[in-house]
């Protein structure tokens, strides 16, 4: 069977910015058996988000992440529809996602890497569950949830820097379901407006991944001297710590989608042929919400 996929034709450089020619589409032949154990599917969904910039340079500078070698298929968050499987917990007509999904029009994928998803909990939105259902929305819930000192009762502030994409679009919303805070839409913020004893969450900052730094990068010496004298606390944050909460975080942000409080926002891409484009634009902030690559419906 003749599929097309994505692979890495070159590399930006650690300082550089990429380019829709990085990303080269092609022709590969995709075998007709499957093994015991193993799903066929047919991509329906690929997500691209800001972390897969590191996964350009030759070291991704990360224990967690691996880089993406020269000539070899891309793979990130997908979702698809199972064609074929000898996996007992999986039929064809099932949807299912994966967070190495490769970027190709069909493929054969291990069933242990695979999870199944229920259309019904997202009224049929099924690219939700790349978004504001999915690791985007579990960022935002819990990023908030576990490192946001949320107080009830408090008058509390929050304030989101970059509240128009994928993770930002979602965080204000559920930090006023969980305790009716305030919360600002803003590009960026100022120290100085900071109170004492406030806290700051540091989950991926876009803005920096086209340079050669250490994250988190470090802050300016009279910026940090306002931190310090304010006792502001400056946490990193990663969702594939909580994985054990994940389920009934889901479940929540469904809930919350399917009663209309969260309305998820997404930017949509159509053509396997266009993820490139649409990986440079996310980059550029030319998303509102989640940036989504619909391959096939």
């Amino acid at each position: 069977m003749i599929i097309q996929r994505v692979v890495l034709h070159s590399r930006p450089g650690i300082n550089g910015v990429p380019v829709a020619e990085n990303f080269c589409m092609e022709e590969a032949t995709l075998s007709d058996k499957i093994d015991e154990g193993q799903v066929k599917v047919r991509t329906l969904y690929l997500s691209v988000d800001p972390y897969m910039r590191c996964r350009m340079n030759e070291d991704a500078g990360s224990d967690y992440l691996q880089a993406w070698k020269l000539s070899e298929v891309i793979d990130g968050g997908g979702i698809g529809c199972v064609e074929e499987s000898k996996d007992v917990r999986f039929t064809p007509g099932d949807f299912v996602t994966s967070f190495n999904w490769p970027w190709q029009t069909k493929a054969i994928l291990e069933g242990k890497q695979l999870n199944k998803i229920d259309p019904h909990l997202v009224d049929g939105h099924i690219s939700y569950f790349l978004g504001a259902a999915g690791l985007t929305g579990l960022t935002s819930l819990l990023g908030i949830r576990e490192k946001g000192h949320v107080s009830p009762g408090s008058n509390q502030t929050m304030v989101v820097s970059g509240a128009a994409g994928a993770c930002g679009s979602v965080a204000g919303p559920v930090r006023h379901f969980l305790r009716n805070t305030n919360f600002n839409t803003v590009l960026s913020f100022c120290f100085q407006q900071m109170n004492s004893n406030s806290h700051i969450i540091l989950c991926g900052q876009i803005s920096q991944y086209n340079k050669d730094m250490q994250y988190p990068p470090p802050l300016p010496p009279e910026v940090e001297e306002i931190r310090k004298s304010r006792n502001i606390t400056r946490e990193r944050f990663l969702v594939l710590n909580y994985m054990e909460k994940y389920s009934a975080s889901t479940l929540q942000l469904c809930q919350w989608i399917k009663e209309g409080k969260l309305k998820v926002k997404e930017t949509v891409v159509e053509g396997l042929e266009n993820i490139g484009a649409a990986f440079v634009s996310m980059m550029s902030g030319g998303n509102i919400g989640k940036q989504i690559v619909l391959v096939s419906k």
